[in-house]
């Protein structure tokens, strides 16, 4: 049986070289991080809801929510399940009567949902282990940067003394 680890949205983001969108998962428990690529409506779906924003007129998630808790219907988690051929795939659970019932979802409309429902987002371990990702540490940094800081320190430049002349 496939283990899974609970994360909380960290942020949305955008790839500024492509202009698409990705939202941030963090590990409740370490420093983990998945990002996953997802579209610009599910991104404002996701952002307006973690930042409190409420839209005049419902969008579409915030109608499925309404539409679920209406039939009495609860959103117990959701679970982010696998990575394949870099496509993330996701499942809800939903408490019917009952019993519990799965969906088959996109990760980001199971988030934005989760979200809204204030319900658990897992993730597969094995999709943490495809795709998820540590911070460097600064010391890291400070070996890649330390060529430049060794370049920088080798120039033979003046000295910067007082405030830089004004120019006419």
């Amino acid at each position: 049986m496939a283990k899974f680890v609970e994360m909380q949205v960290d942020s949305i983001r955008v790839h500024m070289p492509s202009g698409q969108h990705v939202v941030i998962l963090k590990e409740k428990e370490t420093d983990r991080y998945l990002p996953i690529w997802i579209g610009i409506y599910e991104a404002n779906a996701i952002a307006l809801k973690i930042t409190g924003i409420t839209p005049e007129r419902p969008i579409t998630h915030d109608l499925l929510a309404t539409i679920l808790q209406s039939a009495e219907l609860r959103l117990k988690k959701i679970q982010v399940t696998s990575l394949t051929n870099e496509v993330f795939f996701a499942r809800l659970f939903l408490g019917v009567n009952g019993k519990e019932v799965e969906i088959d979802s996109r990760p980001s409309d199971a988030i934005a949902l989760a979200v809204r429902m204030t319900c658990p987002i897992l993730v597969s371990q094995d999709v943490l282990e495809k795709a998820g990702v540590f911070p460097e540490k600064e010391e890291e940094d400070d070996d890649k940067l330390s060529i430049f800081k060794e370049l920088i320190n080798s120039m033979d430049l003046p000295d910067l003394e007082g405030p830089p002349p004004e120019r006419s």
